[in-house]
């Protein structure tokens, strides 16, 4: 009996002939011939594609990619990718395509968060994913679900496609000893060459960037955790006051605090010149002018944010500080809002972008905010003058007032960079240039219609309610961007670099001023001529006269202790056995 088969499976042939088979497979050798004949034949058009693929690659390396290092490191990824694929599939050209979309992916996004928050996508942007983030997409990108669902299923298409016509098969024992390698290499020269945190600003490097960030954060995160604080503390504060336990002596003034954008005394700056009467807008009530230490130098508002809300320092979060919000949301549950609803304050604040932006809504609720209203809810635009934000903040007064004293924070946004477009000339019509630089000359106009919008909402406030009192706190959140080169002329751009890396108090010197409206501030011992962003709640609730829980009285021991420096103060072990003290409290949870 002859069985005829069409193909060349020699197993089965060994099945047929044992039971006895007089022929079998009398066309195996002949198909197999053809077969290997035309294995080159069948083969080419994968090895093209994934040449196709890795030249594309290349030519996105130099589209992206600047210096060798980071070129480096990028083809180092691509390779990596690819053997972790070729171990799943073993077609070349399927791992090629895959890991293409992966690195056309995160370029993209990290495109995108650069120009939203000015800095690229690390690793932590994978470790710290919640809805906030998602909801934030969504909201300025509204067709991103139906983009992400369509190139899903294009995605699937392809993938289902190669599957079926890439010919190639690569040993998987390769493709690990290759992947290994390029594994210990990307290691090896991210610690020999560790990512500096200025880099993610530059808006460059995606891939290489998100590497080596991936090397520092796992080893960070493996030693020291998320929060830095003490093992443990032999002391132990008070338990919490309840709601009603804050008994005040005397009325208490409604709290305003108003974050100015980017704000500093420009005057410390040499040959910059400035109009009549500038230096009102950084002088308190009592006359003086002092200064506030940030922890951000030209760069992320939520670090001050975070900073005048709980009372704490981002540097405590260490390379994840600029997820300071998003890693507090929930787990931090002490602060300036906090003290103040014991007290009997309504809290609110006026949010100049979407609340879902770096979970800044679920961070300021855990830190006592009643009610955020942003953006949307304030039908605000890109970017809006302050009297903007002063005009929904006296309409939100107007609405809330009752016999519960009120707590608001009001953002502005006018100052915002960048200072190389004229913002709103209609504003400022006689306006003549004072600075030969175009850049420095509109920072000081922007600053010029901030001092007149809340000059004008001070005089609403005045007028409008002459029987209510206030105390208005203001202040600048950081210095702006082109502070460094204004304050040192003479430094070169590595020179500035280095005096930023070490903390020099020069570039993070921002203001803080203390206004009333028909009320004394009770105590101002706390507002040092130059103070620790941190310490700025402790300051509102000294000069409205409010009793202090037992978390604010240890801040007032060591404000006294250090002379005004929080983080700053014995290279941050104050700030380390606070943050033991709050965790044992159980105001700090989760870390």
């Amino acid at each position: 009996m002859t069985i005829w088969l069409q193909n060349d499976d020699t197993v089965f042939a060994a099945f047929l002939s044992r039971r006895g088979f007089v022929t079998v497979m009398s066309i195996v050798s002949p198909l197999s011939r053809l077969r290997g004949a035309s294995a080159p034949r069948r083969l080419w058009p994968s090895v093209v594609l994934t040449i196709a693929l890795n030249v594309w690659v290349l030519i996105r390396l130099f589209q992206t990619e600047f210096g060798w290092f980071g070129q480096g490191i990028f083809l180092l990824t691509w390779i990596l990718l690819n053997c972790v694929f070729l171990l799943m599939v073993r077609r070349a050209a399927l791992a090629a395509a895959l890991s293409l979309a992966i690195l056309e992916l995160l370029i993209l996004v990290s495109q995108f968060k650069f120009k939203i928050t000015w800095m690229t996508a690390t690793f932590l942007d994978v470790m710290v994913i919640d809805p906030d983030s998602l909801s934030f997409l969504l909201s300025v990108m509204p067709g991103l679900r139906l983009a992400t669902c369509v190139a899903v299923l294009a995605g699937l298409a392809l993938a289902i496609l190669l599957w079926t016509f890439d010919r190639t098969r690569i040993p998987r024992i390769a493709s690990a000893v290759v992947g290994c390698v390029s594994l210990v290499a990307i290691v090896g020269l991210s610690n020999e060459i560790p990512e500096e945190p200025h880099e993610p600003f530059q808006g460059v490097n995606h891939v290489s960037n998100f590497a080596r960030s991936m090397v520092v954060s796992l080893s960070e995160l493996s030693s020291s955790g998320w929060l830095d604080f003490d093992r443990a503390v032999a002391s132990r504060l008070k338990p919490l006051p309840a709601d009603d336990d804050c008994k005040p002596e005397g009325k208490r003034p409604h709290i305003i605090m108003v974050l100015d954008e980017s704000s500093f005394d420009i005057r410390r700056a040499p040959g910059v010149n400035v109009p009549d009467g500038y230096g009102r807008h950084f002088a308190s009530a009592d006359g003086k002018s002092r200064i506030l230490i940030t922890e951000a130098a030209g760069g992320p508002t939520w670090y001050t944010e975070y900073n005048v809300l709980t009372g704490l320092s981002t540097r405590s979060f260490g390379r994840m500080s600029f997820y300071v919000t998003r890693l507090a949301a929930g787990r931090i549950k002490r602060g300036l809002p906090q003290a103040l609803r014991r007290c009997g304050y309504r809290t609110f604040t006026l949010y100049p972008a979407y609340g879902a932006f770096l979970s800044a809504r679920r961070f300021q609720k855990s830190a006592g905010i009643d009610r955020m209203i942003d953006a949307h809810e304030m039908g605000a635009g890109d970017v809006e003058p302050d009297s903007f934000y002063f005009d929904k903040a006296l309409k939100l007064f107007a609405k809330e007032r009752g016999d519960d004293p009120l707590f608001m924070f009001v953002y502005t946004a006018a100052n915002h960079f960048p200072w190389t477009n004229r913002y709103r000339p209609d504003l400022t019509p006689d306006w003549k240039p004072l600075n030969a630089d175009a850049e420095t000359d509109e920072y000081v106009r922007r600053q010029a219609i901030s001092a007149r919008d809340y000059k004008a909402f001070v005089e609403k406030l005045k007028r409008t309610y002459p029987d209510e009192s206030f105390l208005i706190v203001r202040f600048g959140d950081h210095p702006p961007s082109i502070a460094p080169r204004l304050l040192e002329p003479k430094m070169t751009d590595a020179q500035i670099a280095e005096h930023i890396m070490e903390r020099d108090p020069r570039f993070f010197s921002a203001y803080y001023a203390i206004d009333t409206i028909n009320f004394t501030p009770v105590d101002l011992s706390s507002a040092r001529d130059a103070l620790d962003a941190p310490y700025l709640p402790l300051v509102v609730q000294e000069a409205a006269g409010l009793p202090l829980d037992s978390t604010f009285a240890e801040q007032k021991r060591i404000l006294e202790r250090c002379e005004g420096l929080f983080y700053r103060c014995k290279d941050g072990a104050e700030a380390r056995r606070f943050n033991r003290l709050l965790v044992d409290s159980g105001v700090i949870q989760g870390f």
